[in-house]
């Protein structure tokens, strides 16, 4: 059965509406048009006041409508000039873990709302590993947790905060700098344990194999197309069997949960709980394939908007 994964709590983000290959959205104080290609239906014409169309202070314009892609502000009711030099960022937070927000040439402002269910699991199976680990076994350490292609942080964050030690990695020095930043925004979080690491994904896991080092829960969100830090290119049609063959030998022998998403378009759910469920087959445990989704306002939807699969252990 395909599960529906999303969160009630958001109250820094909302999807306000739906329709005509669009979504309009609420982050924080801005209201933004992206582009939803699988919004088929027509656009709500009664919205709150201040949350309309007309209302939203920038578009990202898509390629496929015909238009220079990238982002356009609003400047009295009409589209201006793109925003070049991107300075707009403001703080958002979700369950009191803080961190940026800002638009970015890919369409995303940073992190993914949709995740946010993610999110949730991971910080409470950790606090439960924990509670675990402190009753029977206090002198375990802590558990260790890998965020492969981390992008900004936020899942790391969650992480850190349950208890773990984190090593978060990604191919963009820009983007592990915005992840800095949002370990910086919780000052709690300032000296946690948390290792960012610039690097290829399969490259650097085949070097922790070698060094014999182990995890016992391991994220993971790989682009349908991208390149590492000294050109490498990535295809998730072709490279997703040797990253899950790569994460498969790093696992510890007990791991807590295994994560993976995709917002390939032609991927599917079902295919990746098949691999995961290949790749965990020598380990008691159960699979969850779905979809990443949002509750829109306007007329109560349930938005798809990325698949996932999750393996956690039987407890």
């Amino acid at each position: 059965m395909i599960k529906l994964f999303y969160s009630k709590e958001w109250t820094d983000y909302e999807l306000l509406d739906t329709g005509e290959g669009e979504k309009l959205e609420r982050f924080g104080q801005y209201i933004f048009v992206r582009p939803c290609e699988d919004a088929v239906w027509p656009k709500c014409q009664t919205l709150g006041v201040g949350q309309s169309w007309k209302n939203a202070d920038g578009k990202f314009w898509s390629s496929k409508v015909g238009a220079k892609a990238g982002w356009v502000f609003s400047k009295n009711g009409s589209w201006g000039s793109s925003l070049k030099n991107r300075s707009l960022k403001w703080e958002m937070q979700y369950k009191d873990i803080k961190f940026l927000a800002s638009p970015t040439p890919f369409r995303h402002l940073g992190f993914f709302p949709e995740q946010a269910s993610h999110w949730d699991f991971i910080e409470e199976k950790i606090k439960e590993w924990e509670d675990v680990r402190r009753q029977g076994s206090p002198d375990v350490g802590r558990l260790k947790f890998l965020n492969l292609f981390g992008y900004t942080g936020v899942a790391s964050l969650f992480a850190l905060r349950a208890g773990a030690e984190v090593t978060h990695l990604d191919a963009s020095k820009q983007i592990l700098n915005w992840a800095k930043e949002n370990q910086k925004l919780n000052a709690e979080l300032v000296d946690a344990p948390m290792r960012i690491i610039e690097d290829d994904a399969i490259k650097f896991l085949e070097r922790e194999e070698k060094r014999g080092n182990k995890y016992d829960a391991i994220i993971m969100d790989p682009p349908k197309f991208g390149r590492g830090p000294k050109g490498e290119v990535w295809k998730i049609e072709e490279m997703l069997p040797k990253l899950l063959s790569a994460v498969r030998k790093v696992l510890s022998d007990k791991p807590l949960f295994v994560i993976i998403t995709s917002y390939a378009i032609d991927s599917s759910s079902l295919s990746l709980g098949y691999a995961l469920a290949d790749m965990m087959k020598s380990f008691s445990g159960t699979i969850e394939a779905g979809e990443l989704c949002v509750l829109e306002k306007s007329n109560k939807r349930i938005i798809p908007l990325a698949n996932t699969a999750v393996w956690s252990n039987i407890q």
